[in-house]
């Protein structure tokens, strides 16, 4: 949980400044600015879905690899959790999509 603030912090450290530029044109800073953050929160969404998406595959692998030492038979069915994992991945991609696109 501190990596995220940590991380959110270097955004906001990075944006701030950006987004506190002054410009002639008044609509054109604000295209700008309204461009500049649909950036970052595409990135945000990528990149928090993405370290969620790992650290729940590292959960399921870990239960899943203790299960099968005692159980060889439950490989099969430890499959499928750890593509529901990576899934949250594909969410964050769909999501920052949209972001852009719309």
């Amino acid at each position: 949980m501190k990596h995220f603030f940590v991380v959110l912090a270097l955004v906001l450290i990075i944006a701030c400044p950006l987004a506190m530029a002054q410009e002639t044109d008044e609509a054109e800073a604000n295209r700008d600015q309204v461009t500049m953050w649909r950036y970052i929160a595409a990135a945000a969404s990528v990149g928090i879905s993405c370290i969620a998406g790992g650290m729940a595959v590292g959960r399921i692998g870990a239960a899943a690899m203790g299960a099968m030492s005692e159980n060889p038979e439950l490989s099969g069915k430890a499959l499928p959790y750890a593509g529901l994992a990576e899934g949250i991945c594909l969410w964050g991609f769909l999501v920052a999509l949209l972001i852009l696109v719309i």
